[in-house]
């Protein structure tokens, strides 16, 4: 743009080919906005949409250029200028000639023009790319280079010379596999008040505070694993133009180029790989996603695991009076009622117990009928890599015996034999350390140590007792270890039917009872009632029944044990009285009640234990009954309403019953 003027001055040189033409000089107008801009899009081209409404108004008769194909390299922009032209009879022209859009010879032209051109934009782009990406597969494009890697001048990268910032790479990762969270990486880092290097727009290295997107910006690298990576972005476009432009993170698997042990790396492949998936695992998009996120503190154990039985999607934890497990994708999408709101308590114990029942010695019998599934389809491999292995061994004695069959002044024939040879060695060397390494390790899969079996033996009994002395945190973490998911499906109000899939893809069925609100939403309420009853007629008591009936399975609608109270509650509803003064009488000959008395004067029965609380009315309780009883005559009556119009202060009424 700087030195190479030429271009530009032939755009100039236009007007001087008007004029020549046969336009005045006040007629020619030169549009010049859109120097140094792609024609690719008419969208950010000023210049273009102006030439545009020019000739639609019909103030335009001529269009010159260096060339046609400079005013737009895009079919979509490029026609409807044509029909323009036509319609407006404006001719378009360039050093090769005039051209006009109205005749079908100069649309047929202008057309193939159009087309070439913008064919051509796209082979320059295939040629430049395809180079690109021929010097990244061999890992020499020069990209730039994260904080703690250099790049010499003849192009070797290094680690960086500054051993701070060495140690404090390495101190990211390693904090990260400890804490296995980016927030608790920036939250140690800042409470040690240390700071993270950064590059500045300048290449040079500044110290900033520790932030999540600057450690996760440190955890995605792939070059700290000393891999040279091309693509990991994708352009995806919602619309024509740059703004409508947004770059997408592909996975690992979908890169386009990557040359690993490029760089001198601060961790191994393999931890770099482990590290994504603890990343995506703790990125907590349950909506989209569908990650478990990482443990976080809370009452519900089970968070990121439990799925709906009913719409297969992640429930979420809803604290609102107690945990609850809550499936609202449905509510929140389409508006549609809640699927399913389990309370976690129950869900919770019952998947502790099998989660302890798995730790016990028993379950090491699933674990080897497992292995001796996997056994059978490695056979297969190990079969294969067997025939390999004696197709290379006939191969090496072939080439044994062409090499000892040659003359051995035949230096030139000699030393390719032998090459070929040596060849032949080194492979059947690196086939039989491959299969060796294969029956170890399929050895080692197949078998537990005693040690590790005593060990985990030892674990199953003890983890019991410390479980409660664990924080909720690393109670998660250990359930985590065995457990994928859980699937829950309400099958009726008081029974929840729990899926629990383990790692391994083994799988555990559990009908578990909830608590509910009522004894009609209780599936066995009648049965309760009606053994209750009879239990009562045979002479039992409240306690005894109680435990008479969780003996024999059934529990109170909030409990997994039947209660005193409940058995309680449903004798009294139905009218069965154990003792009398658990039931007061309606009515005493001779004597008023207090709910007797107030429904008399019409006031309020509190109004009444108020003034005998405080003295205001002075009446003993009955020694048998316990309660106030008033005379049932005229006087008492009076003497209450005088009381309440205030014309008296204070009542009394003797054993006698007797005014004072």
């Amino acid at each position: 743009m700087l030195t190479n003027q030429e271009s530009l001055r032939l755009q100039y040189a236009l007007r001087s080919r008007a004029l020549e033409l046969g336009w005045h000089e006040a007629d020619i107008q030169i549009i010049d906005s859109d120097l140094g801009l792609t024609a690719a899009s008419a969208q950010h081209r000023e210049g273009f949409k102006e030439l545009l409404s020019q000739v639609t108004l019909g103030q335009v008769g001529l269009i010159l250029s260096i060339d046609v194909t400079r005013l737009s390299r895009n079919c979509s922009d490029w026609y409807p200028l044509l029909d323009l032209c036509g319609y407006k009879q404006c001719l378009i022209g360039d050093r090769d000639g005039l051209y006009d859009p109205g005749t079908p010879n100069g649309r047929l032209l202008l057309g193939l023009k159009g087309q070439i051109s913008e064919l051509e934009l796209h082979t320059i782009r295939l040629r430049l790319t395809a180079g690109l990406l021929n010097k990244a597969e061999r890992g020499e494009l020069s990209l730039t280079l994260p904080v703690g890697l250099v790049r010499e001048p003849h192009g070797t990268v290094l680690k960086d010379p500054n051993r701070e910032v060495q140690a404090r790479v390495a101190l990211v990762f390693e904090t990260f596999l400890a804490q296995h969270s980016a927030a608790q990486v920036v939250r140690v880092l800042r409470e040690q008040a240390l700071t993270l290097p950064r590059r500045d727009r300048f290449g040079d290295i500044t110290w900033r505070r520790p932030s999540v997107a600057s450690v996760i910006a440190i955890l995605r690298n792939p070059a700290y694993a000393g891999a040279f990576v091309y693509g990991r972005t994708r352009t995806e476009r919602s619309g024509p133009g740059l703004l409508h432009a947004r770059q997408r993170r592909l996975p690992i698997h979908e890169w386009k180029v990557c040359v690993k042990d490029k760089y001198p790396a601060y961790i191994s492949w393999d931890t770099f790989e482990r590290i994504q998936a603890m990343l995506q695992d703790n990125y907590a998009e349950y909506d989209r996603n569908k990650t478990r996120g990482i443990p976080r503190p809370g009452q519900a154990l089970l968070q990121g695991l439990v799925y709906c039985g009913v719409c297969g999607h992640k429930m979420v934890i809803q604290y609102k009076g107690g945990a609850h497990y809550l499936c609202n994708y449905l509510r929140q999408q389409f508006r549609e009622p809640v699927c399913q709101y389990i309370p976690a308590d129950p869900i919770d114990e019952a998947v502790i117990a099998a989660f302890f029942a798995a730790l016990s010695p028993v379950e090491f019998d699933a674990y080897t009928a497992a292995m001796a599934e996997r056994s059978r389809s490695q056979q297969a491999l190990q079969q294969a890599n067997a025939q390999q292995l004696q197709r290379l061994r006939y191969q090496l004695a072939l080439a044994e015996r062409q090499f000892l069959q040659v003359d051995p002044d035949n230096r030139l024939v000699a030393a390719e034999l032998e090459s070929r040879w040596e060849q032949a060695l080194r492979e059947v060397r690196d086939a039989e350390q491959q299969l060796a390494q294969e029956d170890s390790c399929t050895d080692a899969s197949e078998t537990i140590d005693p040690q590790l079996k005593a060990a985990f033996t030892a674990l199953g009994q003890q983890l019991p007792t410390v479980w409660e002395q664990l924080a909720r945190e690393q109670q998660k973490a250990f359930l985590r270890c065995l457990i994928d998911k859980v699937v829950l499906q309400r099958t009726a109000p008081d029974q929840v039917h729990l899926r629990l899939v383990w790692k391994g893809e083994q799988v555990t069925t559990l009908d578990l009872p909830l608590p509910v609100g009522s004894l009609a939403e209780y599936a066995q309420g009648a049965a309760l009632t009606a053994r209750i009853l009879a239990l009562f007629a045979e002479g039992h008591g409240d306690e005894e029944m109680a435990a008479m009936l969780t003996r024999e399975g059934f529990r109170s609608p909030m409990g997994t044990t039947v209660l005193p109270s409940t058995v309680k509650t449903i004798r009294l509803r139905h009218g069965c009285m154990q003792t009398r003064h658990q039931s007061h009488p309606r009515r005493i000959t001779g004597y008023l009640t207090v709910p007797q008395v107030a429904a008399r004067l019409a006031v309020p029965r509190h109004w009444i234990y108020d003034r005998l609380h405080n003295g205001t009315i002075e009446l003993t309780p009955d020694p048998i009954t316990r309660l106030y009883l008033f005379p049932d005559n005229p006087s008492t009556l009076e003497q209450l309403s005088q009381l309440r119009a205030g014309q008296l202060n204070r009542v009394r009424f003797s054993q006698e019953h007797q005014d004072a």
